[in-house]
């Protein structure tokens, strides 16, 4: 049975790209691209891996994340974060909201199903 991601982003662009590499990488694929909806969605769409956009109006994916990780149900599900955002800093403070993972934009289509894959 195929994997699904949940790809949160705010960008329209940016989650069309993000579903056509993981269709093309052999996923099943769900895209939201309103943060405050994610709960929602994660229960209707029951995910295996979760990939979040950090810089997002509202609630960004740091704040998601560990949000997402305190949560009961969802704490299980892995969470990546995928970002512009790429100094060390940045990758540190995604570790320490609980993402298993961290991608930064832009990406190749082999590092963002590279890091998908360490999960599926």
């Amino acid at each position: 049975m195929l994997k699904k991601v949940l790809v949160v982003d705010d960008s329209a662009a940016e989650l069309k790209l993000m579903e056509t590499v993981l269709e093309q990488g052999g996923f099943r694929t769900a895209v939201l691209s309103d943060p405050s909806r994610i709960e929602e969605t994660i229960e209707n769409e029951r995910p295996n891996i979760i990939l979040l956009d950090v810089v997002m109006p509202g609630r960004n994916g740091f704040q998601l994340c560990r949000e997402l990780k305190n949560h009961q149900v969802f704490g299980a599900i892995p969470v990546i974060l995928v970002s512009s955002k790429n100094s060390p800093s940045d990758k540190y403070w995604g570790e320490q909201q609980g993402a298993s993972g961290y991608v930064v934009k832009p990406f190749t289509p082999e590092q963002l199903i590279g890091a998908v894959k360490k999960f599926a």
